[in-house]
């Protein structure tokens, strides 16, 4: 089912350790019979919904995975729009049972916010989109610039550390959603416009003139973008892992969507075999029956294709895989070993 329901600001109120006590949240998900996924209120090619409701982007086939693994259908995902602020007080407190909302992960925010987060599903990093008329080639000659910024995020922080490091001035400008900081940026409010350089992509992409505005090849920090749910529930935090590991596996192992019946009725390779539930008992290692990684796979597809629908070369993101393709291809994506 689509749901587009964004949380109010005063759900800020709620307390951080109210996710403490809830720590069956397959059972609740099961019960349910639906999964509260937390995304942003609207990111092209991460988590977006159309006029009709409809969610898509890579975050969004994170849900749909989780929910085909768990509950057998993808559909099964109630989406809960937040801001950057809003996000992890609407976790914790259970109102959601997983966040998938481009958040990078950090020390403070395994350890402070409760958090864990199961992987990194896109490598990321800090830059700097401009208007071509002004015909700036780097950041360093933005000493002086006005910045629009996302607030409660970690980009407003390494903003600040960028123009402190390089001993220039800027003055930002904050705002809680992508919409209003691009808006803004698009209406001269600011010189420049900072964000992960994926999202500068999607942005860029659904501004009313795309080709007026250039990405910096800057790239000011370390952006590990990924999933995360509460602590305190290693049962679910295990799920929702090795939901991620096993899109990156079927990459890797060649299992598409077109081919995972053949692959699971004819693959003879041990790996495919177990990881599509035809030869050992992983799925009741998870709480899962085996045929679990399965429907991953043949309802949503394996991370490449995930990749490549929502933020690859041919979509309107244009994005390459850099350094979220396979270890096999110079990437960073590793699934640990299924077995």
């Amino acid at each position: 089912m689509q749901t587009w329901k964004l949380i109010p600001a005063a759900t800020a109120v709620l307390a951080l350790t109210a996710g403490a006590s809830l720590a069956d949240t397959l059972e609740d998900v099961k019960n349910r019979d639906s999964l509260k996924c937390i995304v942003t209120t609207g990111l092209a090619g991460f988590a977006s919904a159309d006029d009709a409701g409809v969610w898509t982007g890579l975050d969004v086939d994170f849900c749909r995975a989780v929910s085909a693994a768990v509950l057998g259908d993808p559909t099964k995902v109630e989406f809960i729009p937040t801001t950057a602020k809003e996000r992890f007080t609407v976790l914790q407190s259970g109102q959601g049972d997983l966040l998938a909302r481009n958040t990078t992960w950090t020390l403070s925010r395994d350890t402070q916010l409760g958090m864990n987060f199961v992987g990194i599903n896109f490598y990321d990093g800090q830059g700097f989109m401009v208007n071509a008329d002004l015909g700036i080639q780097s950041a360093k000659e933005l000493d002086g610039a006005t910045v629009c910024v996302q607030t409660g995020t970690t980009t407003e922080l390494n903003l600040a550390d960028y123009f402190r490091a390089n001993n220039m001035s800027y003055e930002s400008v904050v705002f809680e959603t992508n919409d209003e900081a691009r808006n803004a940026f698009e209406q001269g409010r600011c010189d420049a416009y900072t964000t992960d350089a994926s999202g500068l992509a999607a942005e860029r992409s659904v501004a009313s003139n795309p080709s007026a505005y250039v990405i910096l090849p800057d790239i000011i920090s370390k952006e590990p973008l990924g999933p995360a749910v509460r602590q305190g529930d290693d049962e679910w935090f295990n799920i929702v892992r090795w939901t991620h590991f096993a899109m990156l596996a079927a990459e890797e192992l060649g299992i598409t969507q077109a081919n995972v019946d053949d692959q699971k009725a004819n693959s003879q390779n041990p790996s495919v075999r177990r990881l599509l539930g035809t030869e050992s008992d992983l799925g009741p290692m998870l709480k899962l029956d085996n045929d679990w990684a399965h429907r991953i796979i043949k309802m949503v597809g394996n991370y490449g294709e995930s990749f490549e629908r929502n933020v690859g070369i041919n979509t309107p993101l244009g994005l390459s895989r850099g350094l979220n393709a396979q270890w096999t291809d110079g990437g960073l994506m590793y699934a640990p070993p299924l077995r």
